[in-house]
């Protein structure tokens, strides 16, 4: 597909004046495609991989015709425009994608999303607010609270509809669809259209145009993917140090909690400035570490799962798997953090030979064909994909890193239902866990810590939140016994 200026696709011109001052002049496949279409008012359905361009595709469409609404049915503080996503890290970002083009034509943008106090988000609501972004969890809840209303949306954007399914959100969205009004434009994004995304189209959407990036031109095409076998645990950390040491933006990727912030510590203190995301940070320490690599003041996020789908960074060259995931989803959306918005990257994946065909397995059914290598921290292909090594930085007090993550703080106590009856639902939890004598209740009571284990982090990326919460744990207790603490 040749390139194609975004005038020529109808984009209004103050629009494209905001674009170009961010170096955006010609657009990608999937904004050529869309964009006539959803300018027009046209329902859309967008399936392909992460890094496609999808967060303008729709932001655009979404500006444009929210404001020019506006002007035909006047003023009013209930938002005309709603974007669903599955977590607040990439609640945060595509607001900050919208925020621009919407400040061009005089519109107010809020965000909502859990684990973080509900004040500022019903001031926001009481000020008025032209376009919402929200996470679903938080967002019913306030509207059965009566704060939110969505009685005058007109445009409504799902993105990464898939990850709403996994995290067991789909209830929850369904509520909300129909707290919009019928016959408005909708716009879905998913890369897969299981677990019930296909029924949600069918049921919310008009006659909508389809379009796939997963062909040739695709930017994702431009991701190639490496297996690196070490011989010991030993092997392992000296290959990751040296992966991490490069002058470009990278991200390693761990299964739990306590592994990121661990290795974040080590490469800090060995002098690469590392910072590290997961559910038991505080939004404000999130926000803080992923300004931090946004920035560039550090070039390495180790992070878990929680980050697959929430980190939307451009001129990320490196993504490594220092613990393979256990499906072939997880490895996409982790490897999706790299090769972006037309870029090149690479994908590492680190296994012990007794992961062989675990990881054989992985990459099968995630259908990449790679053909793994034996490799140290000397070989002269890691040493060639590293490139230049950075300088080593002494690990600053106060600076990020080692050694200065703030005292947690919690997230502020809510006395709304929602939160009534999750914490009703630990409290049934933990006598649960307590339940059965000598052998058998110590097995039944690690069951119960592994599962709310993993419910945490799921729950944390968007701050435990209502149906979906609990849609997430029923869904996640299907997984395989080794992600429990991600």
């Amino acid at each position: 597909m040749t390139s194609t200026s975004f005038a020529e696709l109808g984009v209004p011109a103050d629009l494209v004046a905001v674009l170009a001052a961010a170096d955006k002049t010609s657009a990608f496949p999937i904004q050529q495609a869309t964009l006539p279409s959803t300018l027009a008012g046209r329902d859309v359905l967008g399936r392909g991989k992460t890094g496609s361009g999808k967060t303008l595709a729709f932001s655009i469409p979404l500006v444009t015709r929210v404001a020019e609404l506006k002007r035909a049915s006047g003023e009013g503080r209930r938002p005309k425009g709603l974007v669903l996503l599955p977590t607040r890290e990439l609640a945060t970002q595509v607001a900050n994608v919208i925020t621009p083009l919407a400040a061009a034509r005089r519109l107010s943008v809020a965000t909502v999303f859990g684990g973080v106090k509900q004040g500022p988000q019903e001031r926001a609501f009481r000020q008025g607010v032209d376009i919402l972004v929200a996470c679903p969890g938080r967002l019913d809840d306030l509207m059965k609270q009566g704060i939110a209303d969505l009685r005058d949306v007109e445009v409504t954007v799902l993105d990464e509809a898939d990850h709403m399914a996994d995290l067991g959100f789909l209830p929850v969205v369904t509520r909300i669809l129909n707290a919009t009004p019928t016959g408005r434009q909708r716009l879905l994004f998913s890369a897969t259209l299981d677990n019930g995304i296909d029924k949600l189209v069918k049921r919310y959407l008009r006659n909508p145009i389809v379009h796939s990036v997963d062909e040739a031109n695709s930017p994702v095409a431009a991701m190639t993917h490496h297996v690196y076998e070490v011989a010991s645990t030993a092997e392992k950390t000296k290959l990751v140090r040296t992966l991490a040491s490069g002058t470009g933006r990278r991200i390693l990727f761990m299964r739990t909690k306590h592994q990121a912030k661990k290795l974040a510590r080590q490469l800090t203190a060995a002098g690469i400035p590392a910072v590290d995301l997961h559910g038991n940070l505080s939004q404000n320490a999130r926000d803080r570490n992923l300004a931090a690599f946004s920035s560039g003041e550090v070039r390495v996020l180790v992070a878990t799962d929680v980050a697959a789908r929430g980190v939307h960074v451009d001129g990320i060259e490196l993504v490594v798997h220092v613990d393979p995931p256990a499906e072939h989803k997880a490895y996409l959306h982790r490897s999706g953090r790299t090769a972006r918005a037309g870029a090149e990257g690479d994908v590492v994946t680190i296994m012990l030979p007794e992961q062989r065909q675990d990881t054989k397995q992985l990459l099968r059914r995630a259908q990449i064909s790679v053909a793994p290598r034996p490799a140290n921290f000397q070989s002269d292909f890691v040493l060639e994909l590293v490139g230049e090594q950075a300088p080593h930085v002494a690990p600053v007090p106060g600076g990020p890193g080692v050694g200065n993550e703030p005292k947690q703080q919690p997230a502020g106590t809510s006395n709304g239902a929602n939160a009534r009856r999750k914490r009703a639902a630990r409290a049934q939890r933990g006598q649960g866990a307590g339940g059965g004598g000598g052998q058998g209740g110590r097995a039944q009571g690690a069951r119960s810590q592994g599962a709310r284990s993993q419910g945490a982090d799921v729950r944390s990326q968007e701050g435990r939140t209502s149906q979906g919460a609990r849609g997430g744990r029923s869904q996640s207790s299907r997984q395989p016994r080794q992600n429990a603490s991600r």
